[in-house]
C-alpha cells in the first residue's frame, strides 16, 4: 500500500510528520498541494477518509477564511469549492494510506494508520 503525504514544506508540522515517517522506514509519495491541488473528487475522499466535515479540514486562521466569509454553515460543496480555490485553507499535513487518513497535528497521530 502506498502511503500519500499532502505536504507544504514550509509548514513544520508537514516536515515533522514527513521525518517521522522517514524514520520509521516509510517513503510516502508527496504531493504538494499548494502546487498541485487536489481535484473535488479527490478532496471529498479525504474528507471522508478523516471523517471530518469540510468545515473541520479549513485552517480558519487563514486570512482567506474571513475573507471568503466561510462559516460552519455553509453547504459542504461551497467549503469544498473554498479549499480548491485556496489550497492553503487546507488542514496540513494529511497522511493517506488506503482509506484512512490522518492529519499529522501532532505528527504522531499518524501512526494511527500505519
Amino acid at each position: 500500500m502506498t502511503i500519500k503525504l499532502y505536504h507544504n514544506p514550509r509548514c513544520s508540522k508537514s516536515r515533522q510528520t514527513l521525518a517521522l515517517l522517514q524514520q520509521r522506514g516509510y517513503q510516502p509519495d508527496i504531493v504538494k498541494y499548494l502546487e498541485t491541488p487536489p481535484d473535488a473528487d479527490t478532496l471529498k475522499r479525504i474528507i471522508a477518509a478523516l471523517g471530518l466535515s469540510a468545515h473541520e479540514l479549513i485552517r480558519q486562521g487563514e486570512s482567506a477564511y474571513k475573507e471568503l466569509g466561510l462559516t460552519p454553515e455553509l453547504p459542504e460543496s461551497r467549503l469544498i469549492e473554498a479549499m480548491l480555490a485556496e489550497p492553503r485553507l487546507i488542514q496540513r499535513p494529511i497522511v493517506i494510506n488506503g482509506d484512512r487518513a490522518r492529519i499529522g497535528r501532532p505528527p504522531e497521530a499518524v501512526l494511527e494508520i500505519l
